[in-house]
């Protein structure tokens, strides 16, 4: 395999995992800690992540607690969730955070699929965006005289296989989030 076809499936491969990573923070009715992750707090004029300031755990399905190692950030930490999109109103009881997780409505799950759906989408856009960009490489290189009239086919067609790959990959993944967040 050549260098080319190698970074196209890195590039790909990273395209999927970020989506991976953005369906982690999507809040599927149960208390995930993974939806901390993009938030961040000032903490000494520094952003930092919550999970390296406080453990951060889940005692029950619908409860995430967040216990600072530093009392003094508990009011920092309650200013950034506050602040971020995660849609939770937090619990401060001196000592400790707690965010209490609703059950998600019908309503509420479809919009939140149709997002999960929209991800997806940008995400297959981005891959196929890569299939053009490795396209045009390998279009270039025969151009050159680098590689022959054949060797453009066979690496089109390898390139639109990891393509089509990725894309079923990208497919599965929205799919078990659906199937998590409308409770299947």
């Amino acid at each position: 395999m050549d260098e080319l076809m190698t970074k196209c499936k890195e590039k790909m491969d990273k395209a999927v995992h970020a989506l991976d990573e953005e369906y982690k923070s999507i809040r599927a009715g149960r208390a995930n800690p993974a939806i901390l992750n993009k938030v961040q707090v000032d903490y000494y004029g520094v952003p930092t992540p919550i999970n390296q300031m406080a453990a951060v755990s889940v005692p029950d399905a619908r409860t995430i607690l967040i216990a600072p190692w530093d009392a003094s950030t508990l009011k920092e930490i309650e200013k950034a969730i506050l602040a971020s999109d995660v849609g939770i109103t937090p619990n401060n009881d001196g000592k400790s955070i707690r965010l209490n997780f609703p059950p998600l409505t019908e309503e509420r799950r479809k919009d939140i699929v149709k997002e999960v759906k929209k991800y997806a989408e940008e995400c297959k856009v981005s891959v196929r965006s890569i299939r053009r960009d490795i396209l045009e490489k390998y279009k270039a290189q025969k151009k050159n005289g680098e590689i022959t009239e054949d060797d453009l086919k066979t690496s089109e067609k390898s390139v639109q296989d990891e393509t089509d790959k990725f894309c079923k990959e990208v497919d599965k993944i929205c799919a078990d989030k659906e199937k998590e967040i409308m409770g299947l």
